[in-house]
């Protein structure tokens, strides 16, 4: 089996899309969630918060764009940043069969679905275009890198809901560990909407504090009061050890463990059980005792149910006192990019040897596991490892474990 290696990340965040504006704004403790009042005329709406990012796409090809929303361009763009710091930009490797994508997406293009939804509620196809299915399909992110930089390897859609990110560097990290790729471009992306908003409205899971968008979401407090939706991508490019040590290139970190499994028995009720199987299933991957873990970044989505089952599973595998805290605080949920967003912000603050803390945490829920809650101004720790933890509906669970390994 082989070692995987990270040579390669971009990003598009409402932090920043380059680590030193994303490490700034975490440090500055800056919240990006704001008030949208276009949401005012939506009836049965409650929630009117989001984190939507200023991205402006570049113009690439029209001929390209055909087939893109814009949570393809956000995930073709990271992506393009990520090769380039690869140094893999023009190299043969990407079209020769030995690299794919593994990438991950909730829903695609929302704006593009009333047109397929007017051929049933309106009986015609008056705004369907060639390429309006395209947008909308869940892999639509994935297949446009591949069609984008002429990539002629494995595609591997991960559409796992809130663990589309994390799904796509664990199956691409497994396809480069036994053989199958020597490189991968793994992640997710997800554009903002008002559709998967209406959704966790509907299902009560979304803060209210219409009034006070920097106050929240607040993962793991007493006072929280649901989610906030964000949007982003994260594209990072993994690659046998070997072959980037053999091409001089420079090494990020090690993917180092993978873990993922189902809860089996609700769609959206958490299951503290398998959330913990999961964590101890990358720990056995990794060789790794709970011990080694100097930091969890934690799913921390702000919701009730969501937050207790996470803290009991990760002290019943980690123990008591362990540092945690939740990006989600700054940006939102993510959904399809955080998997991905989040465990390279992860890798970056372990370089740094700062871990930003949860802001908007004031007081623990004390339904919430004992664990070391990271607050204030954050917390400078050394460490080897971190761990990083996703949790979706239809009760899917990863945990991945990184290594600090600078080349």
């Amino acid at each position: 089996m082989r070692r995987v290696v990270i040579t390669g990340a971009g990003s598009v965040s409402a932090l920043g899309n380059e680590w030193a504006d994303m490490e700034s704004s975490l440090r500055a403790g800056q919240n990006k969630v704001r008030a949208l009042s276009e949401w005012d005329a939506i009836e049965g709406l409650n929630t009117r918060l989001g984190a939507p990012v200023d991205f402006v796409a570049p113009k690439y090809p029209r001929k390209k764009l055909r087939s893109m929303g814009r949570v393809s361009v956000m995930a073709v763009y990271a992506t393009e940043q990520a090769l380039n710091m690869a140094g893999l930009t023009d190299d043969p490797v990407l079209s020769n069969g030995a690299t794919g994508v593994s990438y991950g997406s909730c829903i695609g293009t929302p704006g593009d679905v009333p047109a397929l939804s007017k051929i049933i509620t309106q009986n015609t196809t008056d705004e369907l275009t060639a390429s309006t299915y395209l947008r909308t399909m869940t892999h639509t992110a994935t297949v446009n890198i591949g069609m984008f930089f002429g990539m002629t390897g494995r595609i591997i859609p991960t559409a796992s809901a809130c663990t589309s990110g994390s799904q796509g560097i664990g199956y691409a990290y497994e396809a480069i560990k036994y053989g199958m790729q020597d490189v991968m471009v793994a992640g997710g992306a997800e554009e903002f909407h008002v559709t998967p908003v209406a959704v966790f409205d509907t299902l009560f899971a979304t803060s209210t504090r219409n009034d006070q968008p920097e106050l929240t979401p607040r993962p793991f407090d007493k006072d929280r009061d649901g989610l906030v939706i964000g949007e982003g991508a994260c594209s990072l490019i993994l690659e046998d050890y070997e072959h980037a040590r053999a091409r001089g290139a420079t090494i990020l970190g090690e993917v180092v463990g993978y873990g993922t499994n189902s809860d089996g028995a609700h769609v959206t009720e958490p299951k503290a059980e398998t959330m913990g199987r999961a964590m101890e299933l990358a720990l056995n991957d990794a060789g790794l005792d709970a011990g080694a873990i100097g930091y969890v970044n934690a799913h921390g989505t702000a919701t009730a149910k969501g937050d207790i089952a996470e803290s009991q599973a990760t002290c019943a595998v980690l123990g008591e006192g362990t540092p945690i805290s939740s990006l989600k605080s700054y940006i939102g949920h993510t959904l399809g990019a955080c998997g991905s967003l989040e465990a390279w912000i992860s890798l970056q603050m372990m370089r740094s040897g700062w871990f930003a803390p949860t802001i908007n945490l004031q007081t623990p829920d004390p339904e919430c596991a004992p664990l070391d809650y990271l607050t204030g101004s954050g917390r400078e720790i050394e460490c080897e490892f971190v761990m990083s933890n996703n949790f979706a509906f239809g009760g899917v669970n990863t945990s991945l474990i990184l290594k600090r390994l600078d080349s």
